[in-house]
This record gives structure tokens, sequence and C-alpha cells, in this order.
């Protein structure tokens, strides 16, 4: 039985360093940026679903409302919100 051996990784082989991470916004501004998505988005799902809903369950309003709203606000509404404040932070800071 041979062990095989593989050799050694070179320098060229060895991955490039990363880049630094772009500032992330502390978990409170985060709250604040997801909560300025998704109350203007249930407010609105909410008037929207309203005439079409009057009859349904309230659990099954909640489903309907949350399966828009939530896709909506993490794909869309949240990613725009962050990139605003990103450059926001940028202008303030100058660079």
């Amino acid at each position: 039985m041979t062990a095989s051996t593989t050799p050694a990784p070179t320098r060229a082989d060895a991955p490039a360093a990363a880049p630094a991470p772009a500032h992330v916004p502390s978990v409170h501004v985060r709250a604040a940026i997801t909560w300025l998505a998704i109350f203007p988005l249930v407010s609105i799902g909410m008037l929207l679903l309203a005439p079409i809903s009057e009859s349904w369950h309230p659990i099954l309003r909640a489903l309907v409302l949350t399966a828009v709203v939530v896709p909506l606000a993490v794909y869309v509404v949240v990613p725009r919100l962050l990139r605003l404040h990103g450059a926001i932070v940028r202008r303030r800071t100058g660079r």
C-alpha cells in the first residue's frame, strides 16, 4: 500500500487575502432599518388585503400577508435601505 502525498501549496496556490469587510451597521441600526421596511409594507398589505380577506380566518390572513411582506422586505427593501444608510454614512465621514 502506498501513501499518496499531496504537494504543499505554494504561494501561487494560496488563496488571496480577503478584502477588508465593509462597515456593518450596529444591531440597533439594522433593527431600525428593518422596522422602517416592515411597518409600511405590513400597513399597505393590510389595506390591500382587507377587501378580499374579510371572511378569512385571521391566521390565514397573517399567513398570506407575511408570505408577501417578508420576502419583499428581505430581498428588496432592506438591502436598498442598508445601501442608502451606507451612502449617508460615507458622505458624512467624507470617504
